[in-house]
């Protein structure tokens, strides 16, 4: 045991003398965490939108009044006439225009109703349907004050309820899939290059004399990684919660032994990798790029599963990361137990044995 905790110790003095190593190790999480949790939200906000008011009448002025006071538009300039909407489309300040008709406070009053022009940039079909949307909903309202009592027969009103995101805030969505992509990535690279870095530097051979079994080796790789990078998962939860206001439903404590699963399968596939690669820069483009594209595609967290073709949904099924992802998602955002989550769990312990079986009978062929 003391010999272990000697070559711990060790690999401990090699993370910390490497810098390099520490910016991948704690900048990157940092850095990937404020960038998908502000940055690269799915939310459409401060969207350019300008308004031609020929009516200039109470109601056009209280409608534009609440466009003016959303969240999701930036009022620009008036516009004169159409040949000042599509100057303003080309040159890209707006993103949308609202055009009043003259008449348009007498026309409310009138059987067939008033009419406004929405134009949209259609170039991002789904950025045009949603701010379509957000001024449907704007106009909608607006109405339903201005008619609080009027009951139409017939008319049926959808009853929306918003289930484990209510505020719709769009960091719950990137959150789970950016915890697997840092631990995908950084757990992976870290140790790929571990053993790799011992035949470039010559000290193989002292693996090879020592009275280590290859088994406890693997084990000294691992372990400070492994400590490393739960340090991360707190700084991510806690940059989560106090940065991007994630409330955490679930317990905590099942979150936590998740984790150290999902790392300890990371850790397991960066040694397999580190064994049958003969250089650093080889298995540091294979853990990073070949685990970053994969985690962004085939997890779940930036394209819907359901929706690609059989192919990549069979694909999706060999990574570690899409389990895990599913589990955050369950645990942190809906609250649920892990009654929930077994299946999932299973599948991650199977491929954790899987992957460390393989990267141990590398490494004593290795050493042979």
């Amino acid at each position: 045991m003391k010999q272990l905790l000697v070559f711990i110790r060790k690999e401990f003095y090699h993370v910390f003398r490497d810098r390099r190593t520490l910016l991948i190790l704690f900048g990157l999480p940092v850095v990937q965490i404020i960038l998908f949790g502000y940055a690269l939200s799915s939310e459409v906000k401060n969207i350019g939108i300008a308004i031609q008011d020929n009516a200039h009448d109470i109601h056009s002025v209280q409608i534009i009044s609440k466009i003016q006071a959303s969240p999701y538009f930036t009022m620009h300039g008036p516009i004169m006439n159409y040949l000042d909407v599509e100057r303003r489309f080309k040159e890209g300040s707006i993103k949308c225009a609202v055009i009043f008709p003259v008449n348009f406070g007498k026309d409310l009053y009138r059987t067939g109703g008033a009419q406004i022009q929405i134009i949209a940039d259609a170039s991002d079909p789904n950025t045009a349907t949603i701010l379509t949307n957000y001024l449907n909903n704007i106009i909608n309202d607006y109405q339903q004050q201005l008619n609080p009592h009027i009951k139409i027969t017939y008319k049926i009103i959808p009853e929306i309820r918003l289930l484990y995101n209510e505020e719709q805030n769009g960091s719950l969505n990137f959150i789970p899939g950016v915890i697997a992509l840092i631990f995908m990535i950084v757990s992976t690279a870290l140790t790929s290059v571990s053993v790799v870095r011992e035949k470039e530097m010559g000290t193989m051979e002292i693996l090879l004399v020592s009275p280590f079994k290859p088994v406890m080796v693997l084990m000294a790789k691992a372990i400070p990684y492994l400590v490393l990078s739960l340090v991360n998962f707190v700084i991510i939860l806690l940059l989560s919660v106090y940065l991007l206001d994630v409330e955490i439903r679930g317990s905590l404590l099942l979150l936590f032994g998740e984790s150290i699963l999902f790392i300890i399968t990371c850790l397991s596939l960066g040694l397999l990798i580190s064994n049958v690669t003969n250089s650093q820069q080889t298995a540091m483009l294979i853990s990073m790029m070949g685990m970053m594209l994969p985690t962004l595609l085939l997890t779940g967290f930036m394209f819907p599963i359901e929706n690609m073709p059989w192919i990549f949904r069979v694909v999706s099924h060999i990574l570690p990361s899409r389990y895990y992802y599913d589990i955050v998602k369950a645990v942190m955002l809906k609250g649920l137990g892990f009654s929930y989550v077994w299946k999932e769990t299973l599948v991650l312990l199977i491929m954790a044995g899987g992957l460390l079986t393989l990267a141990l009978k590398k490494f004593k062929i290795r050493l042979s």
